[in-house]
């Protein structure tokens, strides 16, 4: 239990004007070293926390406060943590999934809004905020029809401020790029990393999918997609570098797997990656457990592990040690290592979110392409 909370109830029950100013001059949920309690305030029949941490109950019940309307769960959690979390508050029979009342910071995502947990320690990089001071950069949309894939696509290209047709740049190529807008703040990302020097100005292509959980799951036709159309059509139309080491593919989840799929089967085309959460399941023995979704995944995993080869020679992962595809990620680094590929792999207090992701890509960026800063201080 939080010290604060325990003063409060030390004198025993506490009164309903202790319990309002208890909560006035405190921000939730009560974060210290040793880890977070939840707050909830209001009558129910029973109030759950739901949260999305691999290796602990995805529901624990908050402790009721006797003759008052206030609940309060204890976790342990290590400090710079970050998870997202529910409350399912119970009420008449009914479940009602709300977000924390107490606590104004959400994280969206495309099924819907979330609570954020920051745990003691964490903060926001301040990279991640706009930021008066970066030029932006600029977003068109590119239009293409699709012969792997058999119908229209839209693609969004990120140009850096100052885009000059006279010069040439990096191409990264981002799956679920609309999404990485929306959830990630990747174009704040972008202009920042880019004003801070961090990063050189690059042009980013932002593909999504039409079925993400057929195309991103290691099909050939998507690689298609992307080496055989995408490319050469942003070749045709954009001042890119002509260099397979500037050019890279980024993803997360099921993204990350249409990455590494695609630089798999077109070697040498894109020379770096950049995977974030990658939903890389495989089975050494017997079937796996992750569902049928996951299938056409295992059957590519199953094949390349068995020949990685050399899809690219500098590969950048990060995973939350609160997901359960931390396993999964770790394996996959000694099998890239083992090729004579640079790894570098971060694993952090974080699950399987956007935010997550959003929080890796100064790390991930930087180290694929560096910027002029970093080439004058390593």
């Amino acid at each position: 239990m939080n010290r604060d909370l325990r003063e409060l109830l030390e004198d025993g029950t506490p009164t309903a004007e202790a319990i309002d100013n208890f909560i006035a001059e405190r921000a939730f949920p009560l974060a210290d070293a040793r880890g977070v309690t939840f707050i909830y305030r209001g009558e129910a029949e029973t109030v759950l926390l739901r949260h999305w941490v691999y290796g602990l109950p995805s529901s624990q019940a908050l402790e009721r406060v006797p003759d008052t309307d206030l609940w309060y769960r204890f976790i342990e959690l290590p400090p710079r943590s970050r998870i997202e979390y529910k409350f399912d508050v119970v009420s008449d029979e009914q479940n009602h999934w709300i977000t924390d009342p107490l606590n104004p910071l959400t994280a969206e995502d495309p099924f819907g809004r979330n609570s954020v947990c920051r745990a003691f320690g964490y903060e926001r990089p301040v990279w991640t905020l706009p930021e008066t001071g970066s030029r932006p950069g600029v977003i068109e949309a590119l239009n293409l029809h699709s012969r792997h894939l058999e119908g229209p696509r839209e693609v969004l290209c990120y140009l850096p401020a100052r885009f000059r047709r006279s010069r040439r740049y990096p191409l990264l190529v981002v799956h679920d790029g609309a999404d990485f807008l929306r959830f990630a703040d990747l174009r704040a990302v972008l202009d920042n990393l880019i004003e801070r020097l961090e990063i050189p100005p690059m042009i980013v292509a932002m593909t999504q999918a039409g079925d993400r959980l057929q195309e991103y799951a290691g099909d050939a036709r998507h690689a298609g997609f992307i080496a055989e159309e995408l490319l050469p059509t942003l070749q045709r139309k954009l001042p890119l570098e002509d260099n397979p080491s500037r050019r890279a593919l980024m993803g997360a989840s099921f993204g990350a797997v249409a990455s590494l799929a695609t630089a798999w089967l077109y070697p040498g085309v894109f020379d770096r990656l950049l995977l974030l959460s990658g939903s890389f399941a495989f089975s050494d023995i017997g079937p796996h457990r992750r569902g049928p979704a996951f299938d056409p995944v295992v059957e590519f995993m199953n094949r390349f592990r068995m020949r990685p080869g050399r899809p690219a020679r500098r590969v950048y992962l990060a995973c939350g040690i609160y997901e359960s595809l931390i396993y999964e990620n770790r394996s996959i680094v000694p099998l890239l290592q083992d090729n004579d590929i640079q790894v570098r792999f971060h694993e952090v207090r974080d699950g399987h979110n956007w935010e997550n992701w959003r929080d890796r890509l100064r790390d991930g960026l930087s180290w694929l392409f560096p910027g002029p800063l970093w080439m004058i201080y390593e």
